[in-house]
């Protein structure tokens, strides 16, 4: 039987030439290597700063408590998401209160956000599904009006703008993945990027045991003793991980545009399949193309995972609705009905493999498995 993995890396043996002169060099922890990706990092998002963290989820946590969230705050964020965006709530001890998305994005309401603002609501986390950045003028509009702050979990769209904008131009903080199915990918790793200095030093801060000095600096300067000045964590990116993410900076745009090519392929053909629908990216946006999703009947949805896989195609399901997994539903009382749009995206979603690797002929399989596997082809009007 064929095979087509959901996601295969695009990494190369030339990748490996950095991390094999840090694994010969003195410094093995963060350092050189890493301070160099942060530079770079910044500069690739037209940001004055880059902090190099162990994940996304390291990166949202920081965010929040840099910018001051506290026990007893609520963050509202979109129950259509991995599950870290909610969960980095929790890690700094405030409360999730979600808002309901756009039907034809998956993306968060800006509508239904300003529903859920309470006077307890000190944070707005954005989350930029599949790709696609949501509408970011609208949130920072109401940021502002009540005094919120604004982050965004950009950690499907590096290659993603909106209005002319990336992100983390209009937001207090951005946060990105380098995770194993990300387009450029550590194994394991994030970054927050933000133009506010004193964020940046404080995440640097907070991402090291919340101590003054790292360990380049005190190795590489006249001793001195070091202080504990706040409660912090171990998030800080190493030198190993920042040189294998440092070439593939170089390639970003070129294997965005293989992504999109499959991504139009596959919108063409789908849109010809009775029982498949898929988000809309909107104009004036560009996609960071990181999942391909189609929406089949939810009563179906299932056992077209099911038969896809009995064909060799590689599936998942991003996502199911945040609010309705045991433990948040066990926790703050969450239940079927209250956000209906996620709910129904999450019912309906199927994420089809989309990565540079994939070879034409296998984009093809894909094709031709989901019109066997979800229904007949509707008859298009004639031109």
């Amino acid at each position: 039987m064929r095979r087509v993995e959901f996601y295969r890396h695009n990494l190369g043996p030339g990748d490996a030439d950095g991390v094999a002169r840090v694994l010969d060099s003195l410094f093995l922890t963060t350092g050189q290597a890493t301070e160099e990706f942060e530079q770079r990092f910044a500069a690739l998002l037209q940001a004055e700063h880059a902090v190099a963290l162990t994940s996304c989820t390291a990166a949202l946590h920081l965010a929040l408590l840099g910018l001051g969230v506290r026990r007893g705050d609520e963050v509202i964020t979109t129950p259509m998401t991995f599950v870290a965006t909610a969960n980095a709530i929790l890690h700094a001890s405030a409360s999730p209160v979600f808002a309901d998305v756009e039907p034809e994005t998956g993306n968060l309401s800006p509508e239904q956000v300003e529903r859920a603002i309470t006077p307890r609501t000190k944070a707005i986390i954005a989350v930029h599904l599949y790709g696609q950045m949501c509408d970011m003028r609208a949130l920072r509009a109401i940021a502002d009006r009540h005094g919120l702050v604004l982050v965004e979990d950009a950690a499907h769209a590096l290659e993603a703008t909106r209005d002319g904008l990336r992100p983390g131009r209009l937001s207090d903080a951005a946060c990105f993945s380098f995770y194993a199915t990300k387009s450029v990918t550590s194994g394991e790793g994030g970054a927050l990027v933000t133009d506010n200095s004193a964020l940046a030093l404080r995440v640097k801060k907070l991402r090291l045991h919340g101590i003054d000095a790292d360990a380049a600096n005190r190795y590489h300067q006249r001793y001195r003793h070091w202080d504990m000045e706040e409660y912090g964590w171990k998030y800080n990116m190493d030198n190993i991980h920042a040189a294998l993410l440092l070439p593939q900076l170089e390639r970003i745009e070129e294997r965005w545009r293989r992504r999109e090519e499959i991504a139009r392929r596959y919108e063409a053909a789908f849109s010809g399949i009775e029982g498949v629908t898929f988000p809309r990216v909107l104009p004036g946006s560009r996609s960071g193309r990181h999942l391909f999703t189609i929406w089949v009947d939810a009563g179906e949805r299932d056992d077209v995972l099911a038969r896809l896989q009995d064909t060799g195609i590689g599936v998942a399901v991003n996502y199911r609705a945040v609010h309705l997994l045991r433990y948040y539903r066990q926790t703050y009382g969450y239940r079927e009905g209250m956000f209906p749009v996620a709910e129904d995206i999450g019912n309906r979603t199927i994420s089809l493999p989309l990565y540079p690797r994939l070879t034409d002929d296998e984009v093809a399989y894909v094709i031709n498995g989901v019109r066997h596997g979800v229904g007949r082809p509707r008859r298009l009007p004639q031109a």
